[in-house]
Parts: C-alpha cells; structure tokens; sequence
C-alpha cells in the first residue's frame, strides 16, 4: 500500500512521497507526515545479511513508496559510495558497556551526511517523477554541521541552487569555513545576526510567504528544504537504527527481538524522532534516551509535558544542540495527540504567540518510550 503524507496542521489532502520531499515544507506552515507507518516487512535476521546500501533500501522502500526500485537503488548506490571513507558506511563499535554508530565517514565529517548524502539524489528524481521544470531553490538553516553537508549534497547538482544561513557566531570556526570556503555557482551562505532558532524561523517564514512563492513560480523556481522538516531528510535517517540493531544481531551481541536503547544527543528532535518512527515500524526498541545539552528545553518538555522556549539562549560547545525551538517534535507532538491535526495547531499557535504550549496528561502518557539525560 502507497504512503501518503498529509501535514501536521491541517487535513489537506494527502501528497505523495515525491511530491512531500519536492515541496519540503506544507503552505499551512505544519510539517509532513505519514498517513501511517508501515511495518518492517523483510525480517531482522535477512537485514543482518545485508550491507548499509541494502538495508536502506529494505526501510526507504516502505516510506518512498512512490520511487520505483530502480529509482531507489540509483539513489541509493549514488549516495553511498566511495565519498564514505569506510567500505562500512556507519561503523559499529564498542567501548566499555556501549555500543557507538559512527556517522562521520562521510565528506564533512558530520554525521548529517548520511542524509544529505542521498536527499540531492531523492530531490531531482522527485522533480523528473513530478514533472516539475522549476529550479529548486534549498533554504536551510544550520546550527552548523548540517550546513556543510547540505552544501557538499547539492553543490554542482543541476536544476538546484542552495541558500545557507547561519548564526553569524554561533557556529565552530571549523564549521562556519567549510561552508564560506564551499565550492560550487550554485550555493550561497549567508551568516545572521542571531542564533539558529532566528535562522530556522525566517526560512519558515519564507515557506509560508504566498507572495513571494508566487513570485519565485514566475520566475520558474520553487522552494524546497534541506533541514529535517524535509521528510527526504528524514526518511534516510531511519536506516541506521535499523542497520545498528543488524550489525549487533549479526555479530551474536543480542537476540532477535532483544530490546535495545538508544541514547541520542539531540536539539531539533529529528534525529530521535527517526529511531521513534524505526520503533513504530517494529524496531525492538526499550528506550529512546533523549540527550540535551544547557538547553534543555527537551529534558524539560519530557520531564514536566510542558515546553517553554521562554528562556536563556546559551552558547555552548555543541552548537547543534544550541536550540531552543525543537521543529521536529511537532510531529511527535501530532501523533501523540492521536494524529489530531487541529489540536496540534493549536499547541504551535500557542508556542508562536506565548513562547509554550503544555499538552495534555492523556498525551504525557504516550512519551513512555522516552527517556532524558
């Protein structure tokens, strides 16, 4: 059965995968969401088998389920290839009573690559698919890695310009040279004054201007996005929970069906959001350890059901995590409200206008799966 996705805040007629990932971002200003998550349909024990390449086709397939295998598999074989500079693509190593996914063989070292490796390729075979003759113009904004990695994708791919922004100090110096030093006519960066939640609201804004989408459509462009609104984005994420439970299952460490927990440092929730979505889809998992940083607008939000961005900025030494508007919780925030469009409008009016919303103690009893530290 075909999944379709429909938007966070309205029910708008559902869209195509194809057509989610070329849009990016819904005109309501909501975020794209299955209708429904599909079950794992090959078993853990054949995925085991598989290397990285043949995994993520076995889980993409499920949720891009209007990409042909063939168009899959080139985007696939595409991404993951020798710009990893591990045959592994995502290593599994241990040290001490841990388990580490490494996520930073790709080309700007950050584990974003894994996603903005394949989403260029995934984009235009949207476009082809959908007839689209418009240039796609990507606006993201970056806290930092994502930024160079987003670059690195699309830099060079034809029928595609990239805009960039990013808070103009609150980036690595490392961060903010990979991308001011990147190659390629069709990308621009742009630095703000102000921190990534500033830059991820204005590339909102720019979404859900009707005038000037229009405008762009005279001029034979249209907007897409890079960042973890984009389900393209997403999607890819998916993979590697799935890939991290084979390989421990292939080496004898666990047993099918053996729960294990991860523990993921996050600040705009796509991340975790992806292994809660590998759960729903059958993923033997036990706890979803949600890690923040000094901004601890998640750690609170999980401990209290209350989210309240209403609060210091600080700058710390991992600027991904410096981040006090979590995008990606919306939709953990729409699923839990029982896939309830209309209620989970109402809890991000309420964020824009007040700066926090509180949900419910029937919502609060679905957040089980998670954990913080």
């Amino acid at each position: 059965m075909d999944i379709l996705y429909r938007s966070t805040r309205s029910d708008s007629t559902p869209i195509t995968a194809s057509q989610a990932i070329l849009r990016g971002f819904p005109e309501d200003g909501g975020l794209y969401v299955p209708t429904f998550v599909p079950a794992l349909e090959t078993g853990l024990a054949d995925l085991a088998k598989m290397d990285y390449r043949g995994v993520a086709y076995e889980v993409m397939r499920l949720l891009l389920s209007d990409y042909t295998e063939k168009e899959l598999k080139t985007c696939i074989d595409s991404a993951y290839d020798c710009k990893f500079d591990t045959e592994e693509i995502a290593p599994l190593r241990k040290s001490g009573d841990a388990w580490y996914l490494e996520l930073f063989h790709g080309p700007t070292i950050a584990f974003k690559d894994m996603a903005l490796s394949i989403l260029p390729y995934l984009m235009t075979t949207a476009a082809k698919k959908n007839g689209s003759g418009r240039e796609i113009v990507i606006l993201t904004a970056t806290s930092g890695d994502t930024g160079k990695a987003a670059l690195a994708g699309f830099a060079g791919v034809q029928g595609t310009k990239i805009m960039v922004f990013y808070p103009k100090h609150g980036v690595s110096s490392i961060q903010e040279r990979q991308m001011v030093t990147t190659v390629g006519a069709n990308t621009r960066v742009i630095g703000i004054n102000g921190n990534f939640d500033d830059a991820q609201t204005s590339v909102k804004n720019l979404f859900t201007d009707k005038a000037l989408v229009e405008e762009m459509a005279q001029h034979g462009m249209q907007f897409s996005s890079a960042n973890s609104i984009n389900i393209g984005r997403l999607t890819p994420q998916i993979v590697y929970y799935v890939y991290a439970y084979t390989r421990l299952l292939a080496d004898g460490v666990i047993k099918e069906g053996d729960p294990v927990n991860y523990v993921v440092p996050t600040g705009n929730f796509g991340n975790i959001l992806a292994a809660y979505y590998a759960k729903r889809m059958g993923l033997p998992v036990g706890k979803l350890i949600c890690a923040s940083n000094s901004n601890k607008v998640l750690f609170d939000f999980f401990t209290t059901g209350e989210y309240d961005r209403n609060r210091k900025f600080v700058l710390t030494s991992s600027p991904s995590m410096d981040i006090l508007i979590s995008s990606n919780l919306e939709r953990l925030i729409y699923h839990i409200s029982g896939d309830d469009a209309e209620k989970c409008a109402a809890f991000m009016k309420e964020l824009k206008e007040t700066g926090r919303y509180c949900i419910t103690p029937e919502m609060r009893a679905q957040l089980g799966d998670f954990a913080v530290m």
